[in-house]
């Protein structure tokens, strides 16, 4: 059976469903195809995957409609954030107070961000999901591309948007090169109960063998940790006995929060920047970690997908109402530019951050604390930093910049 769509999403994930629900005001035909259902029941312990979700990004999802399916599901405020540097005085620390916010983001789970924008999604008249539905095949031809499912259904859409993840089944099937580095450590990501309460803040801090972040959950005495170190020791870490992997982390994260403890599984990850050398080809966009992947050093992953949707959506409508075509990758073109800038800035930041920390070269030390002293003091440099992790700052989408309520501010 043949289906007509206008786009054909490939990918249910969280910056997928986003792009759909951002097309929700529009005559515009939408297909959903995602391999997997979500669970739909949360579990008392929460999921190891979660992300920090910035203020722009918590402005996309309000204006989506999914902002209180998250509040209501289980979402975690943080209001402070402390970073420093084991073995040395650099320090920097952060307060939504201080400039004026009720706080610095949110800590939520990224299936809870999953279902709800899975909800808003399904009421969505224009949209068709295929869900579990997998691709097999992708043609493209001059004014539409062609996409067979594993379930016999066919779709033919003017545009085929890619985004699923990092290992995209879509890039491949148009041989995008690559640029792409391993950054040589891979991610634990566990949830943690601490002696101590987290009071609401984040913490991170630079070891010799890699970062540590403690992020606080809804309990306040939970935090999920993203922890980055040497593959083998990585191996090593998700292998210990428990009571081992609680002293080992408890010393490495300087007993910040007093005794740690893990509960529940423990994962492990490698960390590999990946760059598409193009978001756009002829009849497909990417957006998300289909078109990028950065260390999660500043958590800025989800945030830079989310933006990738809401940037495309207005590109997309834009082109729609003028009467364009919505799949010509000349008419793309400026998703792509806008897209590829912002996300270049972030991988640089992110890699500056980390080569700037790597090392224990006692000059390097200095420069690192005295730089983040600097940082904490000059007027306005700890705005501008809050600024952008906020997500205020940069070339936003309309989406992103607007809540529909002023009691949403």
């Amino acid at each position: 059976m043949m289906q007509s769509v206008d786009i054909a999403i490939v990918g249910g994930g969280m910056v997928g469903l986003a792009f759909a629900a951002a097309l929700k005001d529009s005559e515009l035909r939408v297909a959903v195809i995602e391999s997997r259902s979500p669970e739909m029941e949360l579990t008392e312990l929460p999921d190891v995957r979660v992300s920090a979700l910035s203020r722009s990004s918590e402005t996309i999802l309000r204006n989506l409609g999914a902002w209180q399916g998250i509040l209501d599901r289980r979402a975690a405020a943080y209001t402070a954030m402390e970073v420093w540097e084991q073995d040395s005085f650099a320090r920097i620390e952060f307060d939504a107070q201080k400039v004026a916010q009720p706080d610095l983001g949110h800590i939520v789970e990224n299936r809870v961000i999953q279902l709800a924008l899975l909800e808003q999604v399904e009421k969505q008249s224009n949209v068709s999901l295929f869900m579990p539905a997998q691709c097999q095949t992708m043609a493209i031809g001059e004014s539409e591309a062609w996409l067979t499912l594993d379930n016999g259904q066919s779709l033919t859409a003017k545009l085929v948007v890619g985004a699923d993840g990092a290992n995209s089944w879509v890039r491949r099937q148009q041989d995008i090169p690559l640029t792409h580095w391993d950054y040589g450590h891979s991610a634990i990501v566990a949830n943690v109960w601490t002696q101590d309460p987290h009071q609401k803040v984040a913490r991170q801090i630079f070891t010799p063998q890699g970062p540590l972040a403690f992020l606080p959950m809804g309990d306040s005495q939970m935090s999920s940790i993203v922890w980055s170190t040497e593959p083998s020791r990585a191996e090593q870490l998700v292998a210990m006995e428990k009571e081992q992997f609680n002293r080992a982390l408890t010393t490495e994260f300087d007993a910040r929060l007093g005794m740690c403890e893990v509960v529940g599984e423990r994962f492990a990850f490698p960390l590999k920047m990946r760059y598409a050398r193009d978001f756009v080809t002829e009849r497909v966009a990417l957006v998300g970690d289909a078109a990028h992947t950065i260390h999660p050093l500043a958590g800025q992953g989800v945030n830079l997908g989310l933006l990738d949707a809401a940037s495309l959506a207005q590109e997309v409508l834009a082109l729609w109402q003028q009467g364009q075509d919505i799949g010509s990758k000349r008419n793309l073109r400026g998703y792509e530019r806008w897209r590829k800038a912002e996300a270049a800035k972030m991988i640089t930041a992110m890699q500056g951050f980390k080569d700037l920390f790597e090392g224990n070269n006692p000059a390097k030390k200095l420069i690192r604390g005295i730089g983040m002293k600097l940082a904490g003091q000059l007027p306005g440099a700890k705005d501008e930093i809050l600024k952008r992790a906020l997500g205020l700052k940069g070339n936003l989408p309309d989406l992103a910049k607007y809540p529909l309520s002023s009691t949403h501010l």
